[in-house]
């Protein structure tokens, strides 16, 4: 595997003060209002993400102490309806432009190495709450499946419908986790059992619940992601 990341050349002072486009992009992404018209948002979105994965680097973000857990501040959203997923009927579907296409079990999954985070889950809602999560981290499965060396972006499916694409280096960051726990806890139908993203660098809505299915992929799609497909800005990153 060989996948091309992109580098940090700048610090994020640097880039904002010499785009002054960073703001429009944020704007853009805060709580859906639709604030500008479209033609300035298919402008500023593709310089929006340009930057911001300019900003992004690999190094861990800090995390919280367990006893900074907030347990009962994390919501619970959907955007239509909870579905029921039989854990021992579960498989993660892998698959795209890969060397090593595969199905795992949740047995399967929590066989590789554990990865246990206490991070801010933050919502373009105006909320946030510090959690633990608990899972495997995605990066461990890149490396299981291998992708090829044009993959650029990470679709993943979801069991209520709900679809999502990240940039492959935003994937492999080494606190973005297919996470199966909660709070210590084996996670709930409602935050997404059997299966979830959870991640430091992302807006909550790019953190799939319910994920069935993972495809790597060297192009953007039309269908970005459910909520970016209706105007939520692309990149989400924190």
């Amino acid at each position: 595997m060989s996948l091309i990341l992109p580098k940090r050349t700048l610090s994020r002072r640097q880039l904002l003060q010499l785009s002054g486009l960073s703001g429009v992009g944020f704007l853009l992404g805060g709580c859906g209002t639709n604030l500008f018209s479209d033609n300035l948002r298919q402008i500023s979105e593709p310089l929006n993400q340009r930057l911001e994965a300019l900003l992004l680097s690999q190094k861990p973000v800090p995390e919280f102490p367990v006893s900074a857990i907030e347990a009962d501040k994390l919501l619970i959203n959907s955007f239509d309806f909870t579905p029921q997923i039989d854990p021992a009927q579960f498989r993660l579907k892998i698959d795209g432009e890969v060397s090593n296409p595969m199905q795992l079990s949740m047995g399967d999954i929590e066989k590789l190495p554990l990865t246990s985070m206490v991070i801010r889950h933050v919502c373009v809602e105006g909320w946030a709450a510090i959690v633990q999560w608990g899972g495997v981290r995605l990066r461990d499965l890149v490396a299981l499946v291998q992708p090829k060396s044009n993959v650029r972006y990470v679709y993943f499916k979801s069991a209520d419908g709900y679809y999502e694409s990240w940039d492959i280096a935003s994937a492999v960051h080494p606190q973005t986790l297919m996470a199966y726990q909660k709070n210590g806890q084996p996670l709930s139908v409602d935050n997404g059992a059997p299966m979830r993203l959870a991640s430091p660098i992302k807006l909550g809505y790019k953190q799939s619940k319910w994920v069935t299915q993972i495809t790597f992929v060297s192009n953007l799609l039309p269908l970005k992601g459910y909520w970016e497909d209706q105007g939520y800005e692309w990149f989400a990153g924190l």
